[in-house]
Protein backbone atom coordinates (compact mmCIF):
# COMPACT_ATOMS: atom_id res chain seq x y z
CA UNK A 1 0.00 0.00 0.00
CA UNK A 2 1.40 2.90 -1.15
CA UNK A 3 2.17 5.54 1.94
CA UNK A 4 -0.20 8.96 2.63
CA UNK A 5 1.29 12.01 1.63
CA UNK A 6 1.87 14.64 4.26
CA UNK A 7 -0.63 16.00 5.41
CA UNK A 8 -1.82 19.24 7.84
CA UNK A 9 -4.01 19.68 10.39
CA UNK A 10 -6.44 22.67 10.72
CA UNK A 11 -8.78 22.65 13.90
CA UNK A 12 -11.08 25.60 13.65
CA UNK A 13 -11.70 26.44 17.49
CA UNK A 14 -12.87 30.10 17.27
CA UNK A 15 -16.40 29.77 18.39
CA UNK A 16 -18.25 31.72 21.47
CA UNK A 17 -19.94 29.07 23.19
CA UNK A 18 -22.55 31.08 23.65
CA UNK A 19 -25.13 28.15 24.45
CA UNK A 20 -22.59 27.21 26.86
CA UNK A 21 -22.62 30.23 28.72
CA UNK A 22 -19.64 32.06 27.10
CA UNK A 23 -17.31 29.36 27.85
CA UNK A 24 -14.28 28.39 25.56
CA UNK A 25 -15.54 24.61 24.14
CA UNK A 26 -12.55 23.68 23.34
CA UNK A 27 -11.20 23.96 26.48
CA UNK A 28 -13.96 21.56 28.15
CA UNK A 29 -13.18 18.40 29.28
CA UNK A 30 -14.42 15.03 28.01
CA UNK A 31 -13.24 11.86 29.41
CA UNK A 32 -10.66 13.23 31.60
CA UNK A 33 -9.03 15.69 29.22
CA UNK A 34 -9.98 19.10 27.05
CA UNK A 35 -11.84 18.46 23.70
CA UNK A 36 -9.07 20.39 21.97
CA UNK A 37 -6.35 18.27 23.19
CA UNK A 38 -8.31 15.00 22.09
CA UNK A 39 -8.45 16.26 18.72
CA UNK A 40 -4.90 17.04 18.56
CA UNK A 41 -3.82 13.84 19.86
CA UNK A 42 -5.58 12.26 16.86
CA UNK A 43 -4.18 14.46 14.58
CA UNK A 44 -0.56 14.06 16.09
CA UNK A 45 1.24 12.52 13.38
CA UNK A 46 0.34 15.70 10.88
CA UNK A 47 3.35 17.55 9.11
CA UNK A 48 1.74 20.22 11.17
CA UNK A 49 -1.20 21.41 13.65
CA UNK A 50 -2.70 24.61 13.34
CA UNK A 51 -5.50 25.67 15.92
CA UNK A 52 -7.21 29.07 14.56
CA UNK A 53 -8.96 30.41 17.77
CA UNK A 54 -8.18 32.74 21.24
CA UNK A 55 -5.54 32.21 22.71
CA UNK A 56 -5.14 28.81 24.70
CA UNK A 57 -3.16 26.08 25.84
CA UNK A 58 -1.53 23.48 22.90
CA UNK A 59 1.24 21.20 23.15
CA UNK A 60 4.74 22.66 21.70
CA UNK A 61 4.45 23.24 18.01
CA UNK A 62 1.16 23.38 17.75
CA UNK A 63 0.45 27.16 15.70
CA UNK A 64 -2.28 29.21 17.43
CA UNK A 65 -3.96 31.89 14.90
CA UNK A 66 -6.21 34.07 15.36
CA UNK A 67 -9.05 34.66 13.21
CA UNK A 68 -9.95 38.49 11.97
CA UNK A 69 -12.11 39.33 12.68
CA UNK A 70 -12.25 37.51 16.33
CA UNK A 71 -15.15 35.02 16.35
CA UNK A 72 -16.14 35.29 12.83
CA UNK A 73 -16.90 32.07 11.89
CA UNK A 74 -15.52 29.06 10.56
CA UNK A 75 -15.15 31.20 6.88
CA UNK A 76 -13.07 33.63 8.39
CA UNK A 77 -11.21 30.83 10.51
CA UNK A 78 -10.15 29.13 7.24
CA UNK A 79 -9.12 32.52 5.92
CA UNK A 80 -6.62 32.55 8.11
CA UNK A 81 -5.64 28.78 8.77
CA UNK A 82 -4.99 28.61 4.81
CA UNK A 83 -1.32 30.45 4.29
CA UNK A 84 -0.09 28.14 7.23
CA UNK A 85 -0.90 25.01 5.06
CA UNK A 86 2.18 23.29 3.11
CA UNK A 87 0.62 20.26 2.36
CA UNK A 88 -1.21 19.15 -0.69
CA UNK A 89 -3.70 17.54 2.07
CA UNK A 90 -5.14 19.15 4.96
CA UNK A 91 -7.85 18.04 7.52
CA UNK A 92 -10.29 20.31 8.79
CA UNK A 93 -12.05 19.76 11.78
CA UNK A 94 -13.87 21.19 14.77
CA UNK A 95 -12.43 21.47 18.58
CA UNK A 96 -14.88 19.70 19.79
CA UNK A 97 -15.18 16.57 18.77
CA UNK A 98 -14.00 14.30 21.93
CA UNK A 99 -14.52 10.57 20.24
CA UNK A 100 -12.40 11.51 17.54
CA UNK A 101 -9.64 8.62 16.99
CA UNK A 102 -6.55 8.91 14.39
CA UNK A 103 -8.14 5.64 12.54
CA UNK A 104 -11.35 7.88 12.21
CA UNK A 105 -8.60 10.76 10.76
CA UNK A 106 -6.43 7.91 8.96
CA UNK A 107 -9.77 6.77 6.89
CA UNK A 108 -10.45 10.14 5.87
CA UNK A 109 -6.99 10.61 4.54
CA UNK A 110 -7.35 7.25 2.69
CA UNK A 111 -9.98 7.73 1.27
CA UNK A 112 -9.34 10.94 -0.30
CA UNK A 113 -6.47 9.27 -2.26
CA UNK A 114 -8.65 6.05 -3.07
CA UNK A 115 -9.54 5.25 -6.54
CA UNK A 116 -13.35 4.11 -6.21
CA UNK A 117 -16.16 5.54 -5.61
CA UNK A 118 -17.86 5.83 -2.35
CA UNK A 119 -21.35 4.76 -1.17
CA UNK A 120 -22.79 6.05 1.61
CA UNK A 121 -26.37 4.31 3.61
CA UNK A 122 -28.17 5.92 5.64
CA UNK A 123 -31.94 5.30 7.73
CA UNK A 124 -34.63 7.16 7.19
CA UNK A 125 -38.36 6.31 8.54
CA UNK A 126 -39.92 3.52 8.10
CA UNK A 127 -36.43 0.85 8.48
CA UNK A 128 -35.50 2.18 4.97
CA UNK A 129 -32.16 2.16 3.91
CA UNK A 130 -31.09 4.73 1.42
CA UNK A 131 -27.60 4.92 -0.63
CA UNK A 132 -26.46 7.91 -1.87
CA UNK A 133 -24.13 7.27 -4.79
CA UNK A 134 -21.29 9.59 -5.48
CA UNK A 135 -21.25 8.30 -9.33
CA UNK A 136 -20.13 11.81 -10.85
CA UNK A 137 -17.54 12.24 -8.03
CA UNK A 138 -13.93 11.60 -10.41
CA UNK A 139 -11.33 9.87 -8.78
CA UNK A 140 -9.50 13.02 -7.60
CA UNK A 141 -12.28 14.33 -5.17
CA UNK A 142 -12.05 17.68 -3.80
CA UNK A 143 -12.57 16.31 -0.36
CA UNK A 144 -14.03 13.25 1.84
CA UNK A 145 -16.07 14.05 4.53
CA UNK A 146 -18.08 12.29 7.06
CA UNK A 147 -21.54 12.23 7.31
CA UNK A 148 -23.59 11.68 10.23
CA UNK A 149 -26.69 9.40 11.22
CA UNK A 150 -29.10 11.38 9.40
CA UNK A 151 -27.54 11.71 6.11
CA UNK A 152 -25.99 15.22 7.05
CA UNK A 153 -22.46 16.55 5.59
CA UNK A 154 -20.11 17.29 8.58
CA UNK A 155 -17.70 19.63 6.89
CA UNK A 156 -15.49 20.10 9.93
CA UNK A 157 -14.98 16.51 9.98
CA UNK A 158 -12.97 16.02 6.29
CA UNK A 159 -9.97 15.76 4.19
CA UNK A 160 -9.32 18.16 1.33
CA UNK A 161 -6.71 18.99 -1.32
CA UNK A 162 -5.42 21.84 0.10
CA UNK A 163 -5.96 23.95 -4.07
CA UNK A 164 -9.52 23.20 -3.89
CA UNK A 165 -9.63 25.36 -0.96
CA UNK A 166 -7.71 27.75 -1.72
CA UNK A 167 -9.55 27.74 -4.92
CA UNK A 168 -13.24 27.93 -3.25
CA UNK A 169 -12.36 30.54 -0.55
CA UNK A 170 -14.10 33.72 -1.41
CA UNK A 171 -12.65 36.99 -1.21
CA UNK A 172 -13.76 39.58 1.64
CA UNK A 173 -17.35 40.14 1.47
CA UNK A 174 -17.78 36.69 -0.34
CA UNK A 175 -20.28 34.26 0.94
CA UNK A 176 -20.43 33.59 4.85
CA UNK A 177 -21.45 30.14 5.29
CA UNK A 178 -19.20 27.61 5.07
CA UNK A 179 -21.71 25.28 3.63
CA UNK A 180 -22.04 27.69 0.68
CA UNK A 181 -17.84 27.95 0.25
CA UNK A 182 -17.57 24.27 0.18
CA UNK A 183 -20.66 23.49 -2.64
CA UNK A 184 -18.82 23.37 -5.36
CA UNK A 185 -16.34 21.17 -4.64
CA UNK A 186 -16.66 17.66 -5.72
CA UNK A 187 -16.82 15.23 -2.23
CA UNK A 188 -16.92 12.12 -1.30
CA UNK A 189 -19.12 10.97 1.56
CA UNK A 190 -17.96 8.35 4.32
CA UNK A 191 -20.27 6.59 7.12
CA UNK A 192 -17.83 5.65 9.34
CA UNK A 193 -19.22 2.14 11.12
CA UNK A 194 -19.68 2.97 14.74
CA UNK A 195 -19.68 -0.60 17.01
CA UNK A 196 -23.61 -0.50 19.37
CA UNK A 197 -22.49 1.09 22.57
CA UNK A 198 -19.70 3.38 21.06
CA UNK A 199 -20.29 6.98 20.62
CA UNK A 200 -20.06 8.04 16.90
CA UNK A 201 -17.06 10.13 15.80
CA UNK A 202 -18.94 12.76 14.72
CA UNK A 203 -20.66 13.75 17.59
CA UNK A 204 -19.83 17.47 18.95
CA UNK A 205 -20.94 19.46 21.97
CA UNK A 206 -23.05 22.56 21.08
CA UNK A 207 -25.02 22.99 24.00
CA UNK A 208 -24.98 22.07 27.79
CA UNK A 209 -26.95 18.70 26.99
CA UNK A 210 -24.64 17.56 24.59
CA UNK A 211 -21.71 17.94 26.88
CA UNK A 212 -23.37 15.91 29.74
CA UNK A 213 -24.27 13.57 27.32
CA UNK A 214 -20.43 13.23 26.46
CA UNK A 215 -19.27 13.19 29.42
CA UNK A 216 -21.55 10.31 30.99
CA UNK A 217 -20.65 8.17 28.14
CA UNK A 218 -16.83 9.25 28.22
CA UNK A 219 -17.53 7.72 31.85
CA UNK A 220 -19.16 4.98 31.10
CA UNK A 221 -16.51 3.72 28.53
CA UNK A 222 -13.75 4.73 30.75
CA UNK A 223 -15.17 3.00 34.07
Amino acid sequence: MEPLPPWTALVLAGGRGERMGGQAKPQLEVGGRTMLATVLAAVADAAARVVVGPPQPVPDGVVVLREEPPGGGPVAALRAGLPEVGTEVVVLLAADLPFLTADLVTGLRSRLEAAQLVEVGHERGGGARVLDLDRHVAADADGVVVVDETGRDQHLLGAWRTAALRAALPGDGGPSSLRRVLAPLSVRRWRPDVAPGSPPPWADCDTPADLARARAVAGRLGG
